[in-house]
């Protein structure tokens, strides 16, 4: 089964193939640090992390790597509002950035380069186009030639009269041409500043990924990515820069991800219609952000709303509960039968599979791949709801169950990252892998006690206690649900 994926630049659906077999070699622009992450930054986040996962499934050896903007007049903003330095005001939002990374179980990429660190191979990358003719010195400032770059615009399909007359360019005196754009910058009094051959300054944004993928992951590339408002000007700047240095191609492919909008116009911190990354997984479970995230086609916009938030919540509930419920329907009287052949859910999860990864090898399309998911989780409700209303099930269709729960978990565990906290034995193994503190630990003992006097509380049919105890655990989060295999209960 090829895989194909939508190719920005040629703007169609193309079969994906590296360069170097299975090496594939993936660079996507990272998160200027003056302010928390948005769920904005969130989706292209968790977009990449999850094709990065299928990627290596398919066998690929993927080098994957994500720079950090930490110098930028935004950040030195920042600093000089808050009376403080930039770098403290870059380290700062660094470590925020990787607390929500954590959180949001976005791995961290394998090479993950600041531009500070790379002033050196930025200035050299300057220096060939000034050698090449392709940029100029004024008064301290370098300025990219637009025109001199004949392909410009072939990204974002724009021609330099379109891009002129859209004044989405930096005007200055300086430029020779109003397209022009700064790769260094001549250093202002307060401002941080290098040495260079033009004076003090400071690097332009577009020229920073160009240096840092040239010196991890070489000249040409298989896979750009980034978020659809990266296209013009930064990545058809990106592409200039790269390609007027080597002549060869500088991505393969390009890949963007739909936006995140809120009632239509785009999320962001300008326009103050942002919601942190924090804010979302401290009131829901990070797999709730996932599902709403992989819902969408990636190159889909995604309109952000709590009530959405809620139905990828209602989601998340139903593919955990038809795992667990497996460990429930083991606990009610299981009845011998001959079986009478094979199991039709064993096709089914085979079918299930198949059409998964199909889905996913067209064009990274989550969204049917989920539908897949959920229709196999509605078949393992079938067999639920039917045991549960006969208080038994049979030997076929426990093993059966069985098999699909351990199978639907792995999938969507490796490909999607989701419940990849759920084990039959988790809060053991969850403090072995230093998810969780010990005393945690103690928290979910009490409220097995507490469902256990409940239980008994019933049973002696004192139900003003038992309802109590429902109360109040709803009080403090925790909704309990009553089945014939017993009480279960869960986070809300």
């Amino acid at each position: 089964m090829s895989l194909k994926i939508h190719n920005t630049l040629s703007g169609k659906i193309e079969e994906f193939v590296p360069l170097n077999p299975p090496k594939v070699l993936i660079y996507t622009c990272g998160v200027t640090v003056y302010d928390d992450s948005h769920v904005g930054h969130g989706r292209s986040l968790i977009v990449f992390d999850t094709f990065r996962r299928f990627l290596e499934h398919l066998g690929y050896e993927v080098k994957f790597v994500r720079n950090f903007t930490d110098v930028d007049d935004k950040i030195i903003n920042r600093a000089k509002e808050e009376g403080t330095d930039f770098m403290s005001i870059a380290n700062r939002y660094i470590a925020s950035y990787y607390r929500d990374m954590e959180a949001i179980k976005v791995r961290p990429a394998d090479v993950e380069p600041r531009v500070t660190e790379h002033i050196q191979e930025i200035i050299e990358v300057i220096q060939r186009l000034v050698e090449k003719g392709y940029a100029y010195e004024s008064d301290g400032d370098v300025y990219f030639s637009v025109r001199k770059f004949k392909d410009y615009g072939k990204l974002s399909k724009r021609s330099p009269e379109e891009m002129e007359a859209g004044a989405r360019v930096e005007p200055s005196e300086k430029k020779r041409d109003p397209l022009d754009f700064a790769l260094w910058k001549a250093s202002k009094a307060g401002e941080p500043a290098w040495d260079s051959p033009w004076g003090k300054g400071r690097p332009g944004w577009h020229t920073e990924c160009v240096a840092m993928a040239f010196k991890h992951l070489g000249e040409t590339i298989d896979i750009h990515g980034g978020g659809l408002d990266l296209v013009f000007p930064h990545h058809e700047n990106e592409i200039a820069q790269a390609e007027a240095i080597t002549g060869k191609p500088f991505a393969r492919y390009w890949m963007h991800n739909g936006l995140v909008t809120v009632g239509g116009q785009k999320m962001s911190k300008s326009l103050g219609n942002y919601v942190t990354l924090k804010e979302i997984y401290t009131r829901y479970h990070p797999d709730v952000l996932r599902i709403l995230v992989l819902f969408t086609h990636y190159r889909s916009p995604l309109d952000f709303s709590w009530e959405k938030m809620e139905e990828a919540k209602r989601a998340y509930e139903r593919l955990k509960g038809a795992i667990e419920d497996y460990e429930l329907l083991k606990k009610l009287k299981v009845v011998e039968d001959s079986g009478g052949g094979t199991h039709p859910l064993y096709d089914k999860v085979k079918e299930t599979e198949e059409a998964f990864f199909a889905a996913l090898s067209e064009d990274f399309n989550t969204p049917e791949a989920l539908a897949h998911i959920f229709s196999l989780v509605t078949d393992l409700g079938r067999i639920k709801n039917a045991s549960y209303k006969e208080g038994k099930i049979t030997s076929s269709d426990l093993e059966a169950y069985g098999f699909a729960a351990k199978s639907l978990h792995s999938t969507v565990k490796k490909i999607f990252g989701l419940l990849e906290d759920l084990y039959p034995d988790r809060e053991v193994r969850r403090v072995v892998e230093k998810e969780i503190e010990p005393g945690e630990i103690l928290d979910t003992k009490l409220i097995d006690l507490l469902v256990e006097v409940r239980t008994l509380a019933r049973q002696e049919k004192q139900y003003k206690i038992a309802d109590l105890i429902r109360e109040r655990l709803r009080e403090l989060g925790i909704e309990l649900e009553d089945t014939p295999a017993g009480t279960r209960w869960r986070k809300v």
